[in-house]
């Protein structure tokens, strides 16, 4: 039977920045991936953003993944050419009521050492953004936009030349962990069996499915799964826009953002609809919500403008009635199987705290 030092399930973002962190750190590095590329699901399916880590709960490990991971993922992608702008975002409140938020919005960025974030007037947010409708903003520098795909595919890179090894139409079909070895049947065309010292879950939404079928992993450790869509359009007019517009949040959303990618094209979304299977199509239908929620900020979005475009689907691992989750990052010491991380509910800012999270999992490991 083959022996390797780390097996990673999962070749999305954070996948692909563990193998390669393993890797550099002279570890042997298998990923098995049941899709046929790397990055098709989850990673594929986002808004492309690099958060700052306003919003997160002070203290969690969304809010210190993120603004680590943020600081990281600007250096990495400078250093090496990576397609992204740090073109900033402003929140932007409508009414006076929403304007009182604002303060406290910009505290609780700096609890989590968001430390930039600057108060504006609406003449001075309209100074930056003409067509901007508001009654306040706050500007958060330090939020911007990458090319999601050219970032995974020099994490893929990095990780091969350090040594890792990439087995796609794989997936893991069970582990068994016991005397502090792990061993693996994975299927696909070529089903291999093999042994590792160390087994890392990183299979986003189906990560409480492989952790299920890992003997030795106690059932009651492990999340219950959630799937929330986030459905996005696409507008026909150019938005007149260089920031990225967030609404200040409601109650249960952070409301309907104007994104940009990276040639400029202005994408509406995500929404949150709650589903019980996975399915990635859009309902045109929902553009309805979006054109009054649009049109608090640009009131001159054209009628008719919206196109559905896309959805992902955030991996939950708590109920719609519970506002908000944590990253969970399990190891040993939480689960008591030797060799075994698992990384649950990694939604948004999976992709800006990707470089954090495989520096967590280094440390878990050990190294």
């Amino acid at each position: 039977m083959d022996r390797v030092d780390c097996v990673v399930v999962g070749a999305g973002v954070v996948g692909l920045a563990i193998a390669r962190r393993l890797a550099q750190a002279g570890r042997e590095v298998i990923v098995l991936e049941e899709a046929e590329a790397i990055g098709t699901v989850t990673s594929a399916r986002n808004s492309e953003v690099i958060h700052a880590g306003i919003y997160y709960r002070a203290g969690s490990w969304m809010a210190r993944m993120c603004v680590s991971g943020k600081h990281a993922l600007y250096r990495y992608c400078a250093e090496r050419g990576i397609p992204h702008k740090n073109c900033g975002k402003l929140i932007v409140a409508t009414t006076p009521r929403e304007t009182e938020k604002l303060q406290s919005i910009k505290a609780h960025a700096e609890a989590n050492g968001v430390l930039d974030m600057q108060l504006l007037s609406g003449e001075a947010a309209r100074a930056l953004e003409p067509a901007l409708a508001c009654d306040a903003a706050l500007l958060s520098p330090s939020t911007g936009i990458i090319d999601s795909h050219a970032y995974m595919l020099s994490l893929r890179g990095e990780a091969e030349a350090a040594g890792a090894a990439f087995a796609f139409h794989t997936p893991l079909i069970r582990a068994k962990a016991a005397g502090g070895v792990i061993e693996i049947d994975a299927g696909g065309e070529a089903p291999m069996t093999l042994q590792c010292a160390l087994l890392v879950n990183a299979a986003g939404l189906a990560a409480t499915t492989v952790a299920r079928h890992i003997d030795g992993m106690p059932l009651e450790q492990i999340p219950p799964a959630y799937l929330a869509k986030g459905n996005y359009f696409s507008c026909s007019a150019k938005a007149p826009f260089s920031h990225l517009i967030y609404p200040v949040p409601e109650p249960g959303g952070l409301g309907v953002h104007l994104t940009l990618d990276m040639a400029g094209q202005a994408r509406f979304g995500p929404d949150v609809e709650w589903i019980e299977t996975i399915d990635y199509a859009v309902d045109p239908a929902r553009a309805e919500r979006f054109y009054p929620a649009i049109r608090k900020y640009w009131p001159t979005l054209p009628d008719g403008a919206l196109m559905p475009s896309y959805s992902g689907i955030r991996p939950k691992i708590v109920p719609p009635a519970v506002a908000t989750q944590d990253f969970l990052m399990q190891g040993p010491r939480d689960h008591g199987v030797e060799g075994l991380i698992n990384l649950f509910g990694i939604e948004s800012p999976g992709l800006t705290s990707s470089l954090a999270i495989a520096d967590h999992v280094a440390d878990l490991a050990g190294l």
